[in-house]
């Protein structure tokens, strides 16, 4: 079979199908559910945060092993990190008593709600594919892994999305606007030229925690309040 089918690629194939799940609950039923997908982006983001780890562990890895670990990683990731979030946001648009009012108000804005959501699906996609031609050409004349990135990291999406929407249940006020604000944000920052320290173990493990809290607050005040 093609393909590769060790441990070093499970937890990226764990996040590929959990980015799917996450789609499929975000839109399902009459409105779906945007809190179900949020969960299943942690998720993703958790399982992005070791899969390097991960397969750094194997000796001795074949040129086409690390060819082959780049491209599932960015493709998941675009469906993690750029599709799930879409998906969020037609599930928040369609469930937001305030959006679906000021749609009404004003039909043509929709499309402004749309094109946010395409136009930050199209900047993960060019984040990712700049990502890809970079890290291919720098593995060429440098070992190991790389400090920098180049532009925000479409994981981040995995801690900065929750922390957005934990909001709608720490307030009574309806923050769905602000979603698709930070969503445009993020767009422009995929794209734009800045250099970012990549995240250590410490950085790594603590966004985990961070990740963990936000998992629990969604229970408190999801399932249990």
């Amino acid at each position: 079979m093609i393909g590769i089918y060790d441990y070093t690629v499970v937890l990226t194939y764990l996040s590929l199908l959990s980015s799917c799940l996450g789609c499929i609950f975000s839109l399902s039923g009459r409105g779906g559910c945007p809190s179900l997908g949020i969960f299943f982006l942690m998720f993703c983001g958790v399982c992005d945060a070791f899969d390097g780890k991960v397969a750094s562990t194997k000796k001795k890895r074949s040129s086409y092993e690390k060819k082959y670990g780049i491209q599932i990683d960015s493709l998941s990731d675009l469906v993690a990190f750029g599709v799930l979030p879409l998906a969020i946001g037609v599930s928040i648009y369609r469930t937001s008593p305030f959006l679906q009012s000021f749609v009404g108000d004003y039909p043509f804005v929709s499309f402004f709600f749309y094109g946010v959501l395409l136009f930050y699906v199209l900047t993960a996609f060019i984040r990712l594919a700049h990502y890809n031609v970079t890290e291919e050409e720098r593995q060429k004349v440098e070992k190991g892994a790389r400090k920098y990135y180049t532009g925000l990291p479409v994981t981040s999406a995995s801690v900065i999305l929750p922390v957005v929407w934990l909001l709608q249940y720490l307030t009574p006020l309806d923050f769905s606007l602000l979603y698709f604000f930070v969503l445009f944000l993020m767009s422009f920052l995929f794209v734009f030229k800045i250099r970012i320290k990549k995240l250590g173990m410490k950085g790594i493990s603590f966004l985990v925690v961070i990740g963990v809290v936000e998992f629990f607050l969604f229970l408190v005040f999801k399932f249990i309040k």
